[in-house]
């Protein structure tokens, strides 16, 4: 088991500027020194084979997120232990350097493919700071997906990487109304803030996206030409989106949320989930986990197709739920 820290580290005395206010919540830190932080992916569902994750559990605490349940397997839950338990892979750059020098030859890096390399503790452990220089060292291209304006700390060497061997940032951005985002994902960045974070890495030369994900039938769906548009205009080159997936496990937490934040939503959120997803909602099945059915999505992917082309974005990079052609194989339709 990870070890205790007695007294952890305050990321807000260091980094206010990117974080805000610290919040009202007990946070409960360990260290470990891992064995591993190149994760090798074989699912055909998540289109990169290697990503890095420095932390496990994530302080963002938002309602939905899949990578919950995997905080049981330290013994621990998934609802607000995930969110304030967090384990600190300290050894984290010294591991991917020795790492890199045996594998991924030419391929991507991915940072953030389970819990987001830039909450708020990244402000004190620089560990996903650290490991970016170990890509640039190796001259490996990485790929980013977050929500921590944190990032923007790292601008200079996420430029370095774009004119070398490749780098690009993706903004998860599934509200743009900030109440919503609130109540839903409460303690990560405000949406106005992610807009400015993509102005800010566009104007360094990063290629940057939004992933619209996840798509919450009956609370987000009306924001998307919203979010398109300002994301656009902040720079914001590819867009993908992803149909709300609730596990077990998860599915008992953004129910909670949702009946504590939104009563007068709820049923209508969740019934119109399980009318996309066949009656349940989630679905296990490769090619279907992270797309819908029937006459609601049809027309959601199509607002969202018909907006991301009428802006002019790019194809999707991380290829998530990338809406195609129903003529396509179904599997097709996730890249």
């Amino acid at each position: 088991m990870p070890r205790q820290v007695s007294n952890p580290p305050n990321p807000w005395e260091s980094a206010r500027e990117w974080l805000g206010e610290p919040p009202l919540a007990v946070l409960e830190v360990f260290e470990e020194r891992a064995r591993s932080v190149l994760s090798e992916n074989s699912s055909p569902d998540i289109p990169f084979r290697f990503s890095v994750n420095p932390y496990r559990g994530c302080f963002h605490a938002c309602a939905y997120c899949y990578a919950r349940p995997t905080h049981q397997y330290l013994g621990w839950g998934a609802g607000t232990d995930f969110d304030r338990r967090i384990v600190v892979k300290l050894n984290a750059p010294e591991v991917l350097d020795h790492e890199l020098k045996k594998k991924a030859l030419g391929e991507t890096i991915h940072f953030s493919g389970n819990t987001d390399c830039y909450q708020p503790l990244e402000a004190s452990y620089r560990l996903t700071r650290q490991c970016l220089e170990v890509c640039h060292r190796h001259e490996r291209a990485v790929a980013v997906i977050t929500k921590g304006t944190l990032i923007r700390r790292d601008e200079a060497i996420l430029a370095d990487l774009a004119r070398g061997p490749g780098a690009t940032v993706t903004l998860s951005i599934p509200f743009d109304d900030a109440a919503m985002s609130r109540a839903i994902e409460p303690f990560a960045s405000p949406p106005q803030e992610r807009y400015e974070t993509l102005r800010i890495l566009s104007r360094a030369g990063v290629e940057t996206g939004i992933s619209l994900a996840p798509l919450i039938p009956g609370l987000n769906d009306s924001q998307i030409p919203a979010i398109l548009e300002k994301a656009r205009e902040a720079g914001a080159r590819y867009a993908f989106l992803t149909l709300l997936r609730l596990s077990r496990e998860v599915s008992v937490v953004f129910e909670e949320r949702l009946r504590e934040a939104l009563p007068g939503r709820a049923n209508k959120v969740l019934s119109a989930l399980e009318e996309m997803r066949r009656g349940q909602r989630s679905s296990p099945d490769f090619g279907d986990r992270m797309r819908g059915h029937g006459p609601r999505w049809d027309a959601v992917t199509r607002l969202f197709e018909t907006t991301r082309r009428r802006l002019g974005y790019e194809e999707a990079k991380l290829g998530a739920a990338r809406v195609l052609p129903k003529k396509e194989d179904p599997q097709g339709r996730l890249f």
